[in-house]
């Protein structure tokens, strides 16, 4: 289907997405990210890619409560929809049946010389 490829970096965010659930808002998702990968990640990288994943109706967004802790200010949380489970699921498959066509040959060359 058009438009349902994930990037890299969108199924990183995906994955954590489910990782975290059901406490997956920005701020943990790019920790968690950060922590999992190594990678420096922004905030604004970060909710760039869940408004893309949104607007494909990949993951969905719901508000929490105020806290005062927040200043008042609500935690969106994000959740994978069924279609954006189906999408990973054939992600993976597309990913796995990549590892399994590679010649055993391939894993015995030296990448080092």
């Amino acid at each position: 289907m058009k438009g349902t490829n994930l990037g890299e970096f969108q199924e990183l965010v995906m994955l954590t997405i489910g990782v975290l659930y059901p406490e997956a808002y920005g701020v943990a998702i790019k920790d968690e990210i950060r922590e999992k990968t190594g990678r420096r990640v922004t905030l604004s990288t970060v909710h760039a890619a869940l408004n893309r994943l949104e607007k494909k109706s990949l993951i969905e967004s719901s508000f929490g409560e105020a806290t005062k802790i927040r200043g008042g200010k609500r935690k969106k949380y994000f959740t994978i929809t069924a279609y954006g489970l189906k999408t990973l699921q054939e992600t993976r498959e597309q990913r796995e049946q990549f590892w399994n066509a590679m010649p055993e040959q391939v894993f015995q060359v030296n990448w080092e010389s």
